[in-house]
């Protein structure tokens, strides 16, 4: 839908931002034998990696397929499990492609810039760039390769090989850029019509289903948030006597010691019985203990 393609474009305009700026104020290659390959090979897919991490964790459909998993509920109410395996895979499918739109773009957009690459693989050009056959070690020569990142580092008689090995490696890092994307582009289009090829629904149909799971999910945040507020209320009229927000409050519940000390500290889920949970340790003491305590008068003209 619109709000997918909208929601991709922004992740790839900041993820292009940040890593110009990434590249700007801490790259900085070292120039020196068997550690320029670490160095660049790590600004290359260190920062994809922790992307695409970011994007499993911030897609509230990778909490939705894990949450509960283990639950015994949870084989009674799938009980036809082929389907379910397909299911979790065509979800993965579409997180992973959502995850996929930061790390990508990180690294096409490293790939046509060139300097990560220039760094990690300048030491394994070809010696024929030389021009002729210097008369030094192989490792002498790996370190002088090393070094061409670095132009303060190259000797002057080496000035014009070492601008035909970094033209060199930016030509071959570019090209693997504008691959990736061309590759990553395809793929996509082709799926697209692959999912639409076998979609049972006809195009009007698959408009209004997917408006539809939209239009639910606003509304069922919107009830949630309500539903909660209105059954949280109860207990909290129930500890101090009122709820908040109300008009002309007549009188106030004093609470207790032992009831405070009931409602603090840490709580988690606790199940009542098979169908129902506490939710909180307020909502603990609300279900157990009966209305009563010391009430103190309001005065309203205050």
């Amino acid at each position: 839908g619109k709000e997918v393609v909208i929601a991709n474009a922004i992740i790839a305009i900041l993820t292009i931002g940040g890593q110009q700026l990434f590249s700007f104020f801490t790259f900085s290659c070292p120039c020196h034998v068997g550690q320029n390959l670490i160095y660049g090979l790590a600004f290359l897919g260190v920062p994809a990696l922790i992307l695409l991490v970011v994007g499993y964790a911030l897609n509230n459909q990778t909490w939705r397929l894990v949450t509960g998993k283990r639950s015994p509920l949870q084989e009674e109410t799938t009980p036809n499990q082929l389907l379910q395996c397909k299911l979790i895979c065509f979800v993965l499918c579409s997180i992973t492609g959502r995850a996929l739109v930061a790390p990508v773009t990180w690294l096409a957009v490293t790939l046509i810039n060139g300097s990560y690459y220039v760094c990690a693989m300048s030491e394994y050009v070809s010696v024929h760039y030389y021009g002729a056959n210097p008369n030094v070690t192989a490792s002498e020569r790996r370190r002088i390769l090393a070094a061409f990142p670095c132009s303060q580092l190259v000797p002057p008689e080496l000035t014009r090989a070492r601008d035909e090995v970094i033209l060199l490696l930016r030509y071959q890092s570019q090209v693997a850029g504008w691959l990736l994307i061309a590759v990553v582009v395809i793929t996509v289009f082709l799926s697209y019509c692959l999912a639409s090829c076998f979609s049972p629904l006809s195009f009007l149909h698959f408009r209004y289903w997917s408006s539809y799971v939209h239009n639910e999910q606003e509304l069922f945040d919107e009830a949630t948030d309500q539903h909660s507020r209105l059954y949280a209320m109860q207990h909290v009229r129930k500890f101090f006597g009122f709820v908040p927000g109300s008009q002309n409050v007549k009188e106030i519940r004093i609470p207790s010691l032992r009831e405070w000390q009931a409602i603090s500290g840490l709580a988690f889920l606790k199940r009542v019985d098979e169908e129902h949970y506490d939710y909180s340790l307020l909502h603990d003491w609300a279900l157990k203990e009966p209305v009563n305590g010391k009430y103190l008068k309001t005065d309203e003209d205050l």
